[in-house]
C-alpha cells in the first residue's frame, strides 16, 4: 500500500468514528438509510438551541431562518448542477417527485411510460394520477438489463425507442435502479425525448444516486429530479430536494399549496390569478424542520472530507466489486448484475427456499445488516465510502456459512 493510500485509509478511519451506528454493527443498508454522524446531530441540536435563543417566532429569527434556507438550497443546487431557483426543498423523494408531477399539463388519453424498476411510492402516485386524469400507462422494460454499462446504455435507448408512443407525455425512470443496481443514462434519455413530437417530461427518482454517484449531468437534464438526504448522503430523515427544469417552472401548476408557495406569504389576494412563486418555491408548502438543514449540510461537508465525488465512488465500487466477486464462492448465490457494480448496490439471488426475511434476521442477530427485496426476489447489500474490506469479508463468510447450513 502506498503512502497516499495509507493516509487516505487513516482519514477514512478517523471520519468513520464520527458515525456511532457503524461502531457496533456491520452495516450494509445505506440504500435504505445512512447513519447520521455525530457532528450532524450536534448541528441539528445547535440549530434548535439557536432558534430558541432568538425566539421561535420573533423578528430576530427570520434572518436566521432565511440564511438556513438559502444556504441549504445553494449547496444542494450546486451538487445537482442547477441554479438555486430550480431547486425546491422537500421532505423526501416521494414528495419531491409527486408534487410537481401532479402539476404537469396532461390531457385525457396521454400516455405515461414508467420503467419496470420504479419504487412503489412513485409508481402508486402515477397510477392514481392516470386514474384521475384518464391517462394510459406503458411499461419501459429495464429490469433485465444487468450487464456491461455501455451495452446497457444502448439497450435502454433501444427499449425507449420501442416503448414511446405518439402521445407519451411523461417518462419515469430512476437514475440508479434501487433493486438491480444498474445505472440509467439519464442525459441520453433526455436527449432522445427532445426529438419526440410531444416532448415528454422526464421524471427521475434519484433516491439511490444522490450522495453516491455524480448527479449534476442527470439532474440538469431531467425535468423532475427528486432526491433525499437520508440515504447515501447520511443526513437526517425528513429533508430532501428536487431539481426542476425551466419548462416545469413555466408550465406546471402548484399542487399541495401553502404559505411558502406564495409570493406574498402574509396575505391571500383573491383577485390575484397567479399568486405563486415563479421559481421552484411554488412547489414548497409550509413550515419545515429548519434544524434538519444544518444537519444535512454538515453530513455533506463530512462526505467531502472523505474525498471528491469521483474518489468516493471509486472507493465504493472497489468494495462493491470485492463483494460481487466474492459472491461467486457462495453456494447457490447469483448476483443480479453480470459485471462488477458501477455503484455500491449489490443485489443477489439466494439459492435455497428459505424466506429471505428470515435470512436477514439471522444475519442481523450476528450484527450484520442487509435487506431483502420483493421485486425481484433477492437480497441487497450496499457498500459506502466508510465500509471496510474486513466488513465485506465478514458478510461473505457469514453467507457462506448460512448457504451450507
Amino acid at each position: 500500500m502506498s503512502a497516499n493510500q495509507t493516509t487516505n485509509q487513516d482519514k477514512l478511519s478517523s471520519l468513520r468514528k464520527q458515525y456511532p451506528a457503524l461502531a457496533n454493527k456491520t452495516y450494509f443498508n445505506f440504500g435504505g438509510q445512512g447513519p447520521l454522524p455525530t457532528p450532524a446531530l450536534n448541528a441539528i441540536t445547535g440549530c434548535w438551541q439557536r432558534i430558541q435563543e432568538l425566539g421561535p417566532f420573533t423578528t430576530d429569527l427570520w434572518p436566521f431562518i432565511g440564511k438556513e434556507l438559502n444556504s441549504t438550497r445553494q449547496q444542494l443546487a450546486k451538487l445537482c448542477g442547477v441554479a438555486p431557483h430550480r431547486l425546491a426543498l422537500t421532505e423526501n423523494v416521494t414528495s419531491g417527485c409527486v408534487l410537481p408531477l401532479w402539476g404537469l399539463p396532461f390531457s385525457h388519453g396521454d400516455h405515461l411510460l414508467i420503467s419496470d424498476c420504479e419504487h412503489p411510492g412513485v409508481l402508486a402516485a402515477c397510477v392514481e394520477l392516470a386514474r384521475r386524469e384518464g391517462l394510459e400507462i406503458d411499461t419501459l422494460p429495464v429490469k433485465n438489463l444487468r450487464g456491461d454499462p455501455a451495452a446497457t446504455d444502448a439497450a435502454v435507448i433501444d427499449a425507449l425507442e420501442q416503448s414511446l408512443q405518439p402521445r407519451t407525455r411523461l417518462v419515469v425512470l430512476s437514475h440508479l435502479l434501487w433493486n438491480t443496481g444498474q445505472i440509467i443514462p439519464i442525459a441520453a434519455v433526455a436527449d432522445r425525448l427532445e426529438s419526440h413530437p410531444h416532448r415528454p417530461f422526464l421524471l427521475v427518482d434519484a433516491a439511490q444516486s444522490f450522495g453516491q454517484i455524480p448527479t449534476s449531468q442527470a439532474a440538469a437534464a431531467a425535468d423532475i429530479y427528486g432526491f433525499t438526504g437520508h440515504k447515501w448522503a447520511c443526513g437526517p430523515e425528513g429533508l430532501g430536494g428536487v431539481a426542476l427544469s425551466e419548462r416545469v417552472l413555466a408550465e406546471a401548476n402548484p399542487t399541495v399549496i401553502g404559505w411558502r408557495s406564495l409570493r406574498n406569504e402574509s396575505k391571500a389576494d383573491l383577485s390575484e390569478p397567479d399568486p405563486f412563486h415563479r421559481d421552484s418555491r411554488r412547489f414548497e408548502v409550509a413550515t419545515s424542520c429548519v434544524p434538519l438543514m444544518a444537519g444535512l449540510r454538515c453530513s455533506l461537508d463530512l462526505l467531502q472530507q472523505a474525498g471528491t465525488q469521483e474518489q468516493r465512488l471509486g472507493s465504493i465500487c472497489r468494495l462493491s466489486g470485492r463483494l460481487w466477486q466474492g459472491l461467486a464462492d457462495v453456494a447457490g448465490v447469483t448476483p443480479l448484475l453480470s459485471v462488477p457494480p458501477a455503484s455500491g448496490l449489490v443485489s443477489f439471488e439466494w439459492g435455497s427456499n428459505e424466506p429471505l426475511g428470515d435470512l436477514v434476521k439471522q444475519l442481523g442477530s450476528e450484527g450484520i445488516w442487509i435487506r431483502d427485496l420483493a421485486d425481484p426476489d433477492c437480497l441487497r447489500a450496499c457498500t459506502h465510502t466508510f465500509t471496510t474490506e474486513e466488513e465485506v469479508d465478514a458478510l461473505l463468510d457469514a453467507l457462506k456459512r448460512l448457504a451450507t447450513a
